[in-house]
């Protein structure tokens, strides 16, 4: 009874996860021996969440809206860095005005500054804590010369970089590290990944009733199938996307994943007769692939970079899924022949993550969030 009472308030407990982790992009670049220059890309949805840039309460930001904030927004983002040059601080200045550039997942602002540092800039401190306090699934995205990207969470928000290169199988590895917390942060990947997997220590009788597998294997084996399906799937559209070769719009491939997730939760509910479990992990890994892309889109990796990022990033996307499934799998068979797990933990959870990916596809369908008009 516990572990089912433990599953369940798992289950529920992702409903706090809804929101897509938000990112942000830094860009700094040693502008003489004493100071750096520094481009800023942060999402108006996340500036519109923590400053109300929205005046007019409809959900459309204008130009007139940032503007009237301008300041406020430059005193909250340059207040969430801290630069230091071989232990000494840089003072950050303003530059210019503030600019909109679109990004895959919508608008964002543009902060140009310079950091004046006292020492030399052989070294950089780089304290990022933008975004945090609000989300503590934010990552900030930053290129600090010609360095591969760093990726910084809120576990992690403290770098002390070398201005050159970073080796590309660094980049791998930070990337195999992203991919993995990508699954494993990720609401709609979660929930996913419960809709198909829940029913893997469970068959359907000849009424269509589910009744308990006989061993771990046929369990196990149908797990396999499931999670091999969607790694090839979205290894495909994620390297395919990143390289330009093909394209979704975001809001298309967002209400796809959410309308996904509704049909896999309710056909464990009453059969739908859309088939094999793996056919339709491996159509919705085509989706995620689009989604995970964006993580990379916006990194600016070199050419000699991309093939390790990429092989990083889906080896930690895949090992995130074998860590899920371990954690899943045995308690589910241990519980696989008492009637609660099948009407609760199954159907009573497959109902609930039907209800919130409802609640998602409308959202994502009708476009409630903040777009730059």
């Amino acid at each position: 009874m516990s572990r089912v009472a433990l599953l369940s308030l798992l289950l529920a407990s992702l409903s706090a996860l809804a929101q897509k982790p938000s990112d942000s992009y830094l860009r700094l670049t040693e502008a003489d021996g004493q100071g750096i220059s520094g481009r800023w890309d942060v999402s108006l949805q996340d500036l519109d969440d923590v400053l109300g840039l929205d005046a007019g309460g409809d959900g459309a930001i204008t130009w007139g809206e940032v503007l009237a904030r301008e300041a406020d927004i430059r005193r909250y983002v340059l207040g969430r860095l801290v630069l230091g040059a071989e232990g000494a601080p840089c003072a950050l200045v303003s530059q210019g005005g503030l600019r909109i550039r679109q990004h895959s997942d919508g608008a964002y602002a543009v902060l140009d500054f310079d950091a004046r540092c006292t020492g030399s800039a052989a070294r950089l401190d780089v304290d990022y804590t933008l975004l945090f306090d609000h989300d503590p699934l934010h990552r900030g995205i930053v290129r600090v010369g010609a360095r591969e990207p760093l990726i910084f969470s809120a576990s992690q928000h403290f770098a002390r970089v070398r201005l050159r290169d970073e080796s590309p199988w660094r980049t791998a590895e930070r990337m195999t590290v992203e991919g993995a917390l990508h699954v494993v942060t990720r609401a709609d990947h979660l929930l996913f990944l419960f809709a198909l997997l829940l029913p893997s220590v469970l068959r359907r009788d000849a009424d269509g009733r589910w009744v308990a597998v006989s061993g771990f294997g046929a369990a196990l084996w149908d797990v396999v199938k499931v999670v091999s399906a969607f790694t090839a799937a979205h290894a495909l559209t994620l390297v395919a996307a990143t390289l330009g070769w093909a394209s979704l719009p975001p809001r298309f491939v967002s209400v796809a994943i959410a309308l996904g997730i509704l049909v896999a939760a309710l056909d464990n509910v009453r059969p739908l007769g859309w088939g094999t479990r793996w056919t339709v992990a491996f159509v919705l890994g085509l989706l995620h692939g689009f989604g995970f892309a964006s993580v990379l889109a916006g990194m600016g990796l070199s050419a000699g970079s991309l093939a390790l990022a990429l092989l990083g990033f889906n080896l930690g996307v895949e090992l995130g899924q074998v860590a899920f499934v371990a954690a899943l799998l045995p308690l589910a068979f241990a519980l696989r022949e008492a009637p609660l797990y099948r009407r609760a933990v199954v159907v009573g959870g497959s109902v609930a993550i039907a209800l919130l990916a409802c609640l998602w596809l409308a959202e994502r369908a009708l476009g409630l969030g903040v777009s730059v008009t």
